[in-house]
């Protein structure tokens, strides 16, 4: 029970990956009928009344917070859910799931600069040593070569402009997270509330100057295509982000953000039960970056 306490923050994050991780799979094949706006934007839509639900359910009416700390998370919300995940999702669809993940391992070492330079959350040796480790162990599982046939239907170039500006997006919301959720006693469910609140806001302006996406909201009468986006939402932007503000609240930023990179190790599994073959080389890319995660929760 202590360990649970002590690393409630780290074990956080690795959960919310393993959630992104099989996320990731399933928007894939969404990501081919909605565009990434109004997908970003239906998932958030639906996740927020799922924690206005859970918020009734417990009785937490008001957060304990600040209103410093409130606009520290609304312009979080705004950068890393209206254009950091709508960016990942064009990426996603641009490059496919391992190497959008690829060009995510690249929002840890921002995160931990930007958590320097802004909140002076130096970290350990071991700390710092840990997140290289994983996020090269994950480059090197995601780096592997696809088959040249889908390697010509990908829009590598769009796609990696998009995944930067997704990184960038994400260390960004993470520091402006960490920093308000360390200032105050607000919970994470009310910051994921207010960060995805100011996401959708973001993403209905944005919205309103594009035509072809409002018509793309008529596919969600499609019971198949409504539900899965549903049952995604749920998981990946309800839980996992919830997730991911625990951790923001009870570990450093960079530590958090790499371990909430390691979604691609989980994919290896799903893989392997699909019948893919996992080389010697990304094999050893796990061990690597587990070996960076046992070095964050060394003490």
């Amino acid at each position: 029970m202590s360990f649970l306490l002590d690393f409630r923050g780290e074990l956080a994050a690795l959960s919310a990956a393993l959630i992104w991780a099989i996320a990731s799979v399933i928007y894939l094949g969404v990501a081919r009928q909605l565009s990434p706006l109004t997908l970003n934007l239906v998932k958030g839509a639906i996740s927020i009344a799922f924690i206005l639900l859970t918020l009734l359910l417990r009785g937490d009416f008001l957060p304990d917070t600040t209103p410093l700390a409130l606009g520290l998370l609304m312009v979080s919300g705004a950068i890393g859910i209206g254009m950091g995940d709508t960016a990942y999702f064009e990426a996603l669809y641009c490059l496919g799931a391992r190497r959008a993940l690829l060009l995510e391992a690249l929002a840890p070492p921002l995160t931990a600069v930007l958590a320097l330079g802004f909140l002076q959350e130096a970290l350990s040796w071991n700390s710092g040593l840990g997140i290289a480790l994983t996020i090269a162990g994950v480059t090197w599982v995601v780096v592997e070569r696809v088959p040249a046939a889908e390697q010509e239907q990908l829009r590598s170039a769009r796609g990696i402009g998009f995944g930067i500006v997704a990184a960038l997006g994400q260390a960004s919301g993470a520091v402006l997270s960490r920093a308000a959720l360390a200032q105050t006693e607000i919970s994470p469910l009310w910051s994921t509330l207010v960060r995805l609140t100011a996401g959708t806001l973001v993403l209905l302006l944005w919205l309103s100057w594009q035509q072809q996406s409002v018509q793309e909201l008529k596919l969600l009468r499609s019971p198949r295509i409504f539900g899965t986006v549903t049952v995604t939402a749920f998981f990946s932007t309800y839980l996992a982000i919830w997730l991911q503000q625990i951790a923001l609240k009870f570990t450093a930023a960079g530590i958090a953000q790499s371990l909430s990179a390691t979604s691609p190790l989980f994919v290896l599994p799903l893989a392997i039960g699909l019948g893919e073959r996992v080389s010697p080389r990304t094999i050893l890319g796990v061990l690597v970056a587990l070996s960076g995660v046992w070095l964050l929760f060394l003490v």
